[in-house]
């Protein structure tokens, strides 16, 4: 009788654990319900673009100039009514050296996903914003700068975010300053671009001689929440500054879009590894927010993918946002098999469908716990769902169990901490129901077993 307590008190034991842990089996929090591809070669009337990639960089077997701006690299999603969506692409080709040619744009497209009860799943371009500052709104040189139009670059701005304000103008996020682009709904620059005093990018056009910068490459801006009212933007850094200590820290700011100044302390975010980006920022509601975190790999190597929900309402002790990872985008249940089929070598499709690409710059709600995510192909660059093909744009709708407008965090017991301190705080509790668990055996040994 003795041996069958130690029993019973182990395996209460261990399913404590595995509840303390949040590793207790259970079914998929996400689904797919919907796929559709645009693809890589997928060209917008305008100039040839890529004329200034490194002759010597590996491109996938496409060899640039291209005749006419590539439809890639998506960055940001807006929805624009009646089933399109606007598509905003990053600086074009990744660094200010090799983007002087490719058009600052906002594509209007047009999903015919494929779901279980049908859909094609191809996209159609319909039309786009182009970014342009015939008023001379911007005080530094431009690549276009003597030019009427002064149409922008990705020399110019690395532009990652975008939101309507309340007025329905445009506001960019850019990792070069970092700064905020303001324009018209047409794409016309209104102001100068406002910088966030105290940070500069490397990249950023008004650093001096003997400034430095304090913020890495490619690490300003790249999400950028709102407000429903469209008053208030909160955009977010993907990298920490050089000089913090906590390399895993993450600011997000708040901005005031009538004053259009940074208003109150800015939010701390904490990555799980200090070499973790941030893919996007996007609101929920008014209280709660999805952010991207993902690794800088892609393909088979690709280890992690992941959204989070934050709730602005709760931070830990620690002065950090809490977060709950609602989504791994690399273990995504397809019982419907929407993502076949599959070519050769294609990675993460199937009943177990993936998104392992390097970059993951798009989530948008869309209701009813679905979220409409994007990737950015880094044409023509990246080759994560197949390593001899260079990757599409994918856009895809995943449900997530729980999640609605106003409804409970679905994911882990919210411990206010991340995934690192919980794997710490399991390491301990194992340790500690393991000590018991041989004390109880111990004090067994001491007395004979009864049957």
């Amino acid at each position: 009788m003795a041996l069958r307590r130690v029993l019973a008190i182990g395996g209460f034991l261990v399913l404590m654990l595995a509840l303390a842990t949040g590793v207790v089996p259970a079914a998929p929090l996400a689904t797919l319900e919907g796929r559709a591809v645009l693809p890589a070669d997928t060209f917008a009337a305008g100039p040839p673009a890529g004329g200034q990639i490194d002759p010597t960089q590996q491109t996938n077997g496409r060899k640039p100039p291209f005749q006419g701006q590539p439809v890639q690299g998506f960055s940001a999603v807006l929805d624009a009514g009646g089933g399109a969506y606007w598509a905003m692409p990053d600086n074009g080709f990744g660094a200010k050296a090799n983007s002087g040619d490719f058009l600052l744009r906002v594509y209007k497209i047009r999903p015919d996903f494929k779901t279980a009860s049908g859909g094609s799943g191809a996209v159609a371009v319909e039309s786009f914003i182009g970014l342009r500052d015939p008023d001379k709104r911007i005080p530094f040189k431009l690549t276009n700068d003597t030019a009427a139009e002064r149409l922008l670059t990705g020399a110019d701005f690395d532009i990652e975010s975008v939101r309507f304000d309340d007025r329905g103008d445009l506001w960019f996020g850019d990792e070069f300053g970092p700064w905020l682009l303001h324009t018209d709904a047409t794409g016309k620059v209104l102001e100068a671009p406002i910088p966030l005093l105290g940070v500069k990018a490397a990249e950023n056009a008004t650093i001096t001689q003997g400034e430095t910068a304090n913020l890495p490459g490619s690490g300003g801006f790249e999400g950028m929440a709102a407000s429903s009212d469209g008053r208030t933007l909160y955009p977010m850094l993907e990298k920490a500054l050089k000089e913090d200590a906590d390399q895993r820290r993450r600011f997000i700011y708040t901005f005031d879009v009538a004053s259009k100044r940074y208003i109150g302390q800015p939010r701390q975010y904490r990555v799980e590894e200090p070499a973790h980006a941030i893919g996007d920022l996007t609101q929920l509601d008014d209280n709660r927010w999805l952010v991207i975190e993902r690794d800088n790999n892609q393909g088979a190597a690709a280890k992690f993918k992941q959204i989070f929900l934050l709730d602005v309402r709760r931070v830990g002790a620690d002065g950090f946002l809490e977060k709950r990872q609602i989504i791994d985008l690399l273990a995504i249940g397809d019982p419907n098999r929407l993502s076949l089929p599959a070519r050769a070598g294609d990675l993460g499709l199937g009943e177990t469908f993936s998104f392992p690409f390097q970059t993951i710059e798009d989530v948008l709600p869309l209701g009813g716990g679905r979220l409409l995510i994007l990737n950015d192909n880094n044409y023509p660059f990246s080759a994560g769902r197949n390593p001899g093909l260079l990757d599409d744009n994918e856009m895809i709708i995943v449900r997530v169990s729980g999640l609605d407008e106003g409804g409970q965090m679905p994911g882990l017991p919210n411990t206010g901490v991340g995934g690192r301190e919980r794997r710490w705080a399991a390491g301990l509790l194992a340790a500690a129901l393991l000590a018991l668990l041989l004390a109880t055996w111990m004090g067994t040994r001491r007395r004979p077993i009864e049957d």
